[in-house]
């Protein structure tokens, strides 16, 4: 249970440390622009392939019998 707990003290940090650099890099530097573009381009690329995979495990997955229905 140690090294759980010290793992997961470790990621809260990194986090943490994480943001406030994305907070600098985005507030503060020369390289604002290019990191609000990668951030939109991120975010629109993650929610586009979360609807790819649901299109393609949708695609892909065969009818179970208790959805096939009869066409009359």
């Amino acid at each position: 249970m140690d090294k759980r707990k010290g793992m997961g003290v470790t990621i809260f940090v990194l986090c943490i440390g994480g943001f406030f650099l994305y907070a600098y890099l985005l507030m503060l530097s020369e390289w604002s622009p290019i990191v609000l573009q990668l951030s939109v381009l991120m975010i629109a690329g993650g929610i586009l392939g979360v609807i790819a995979w649901i299109g393609y495990v949708m695609a892909t997955t065969k009818p179970s019998s208790a959805s096939i229905t009869s066409e009359d």
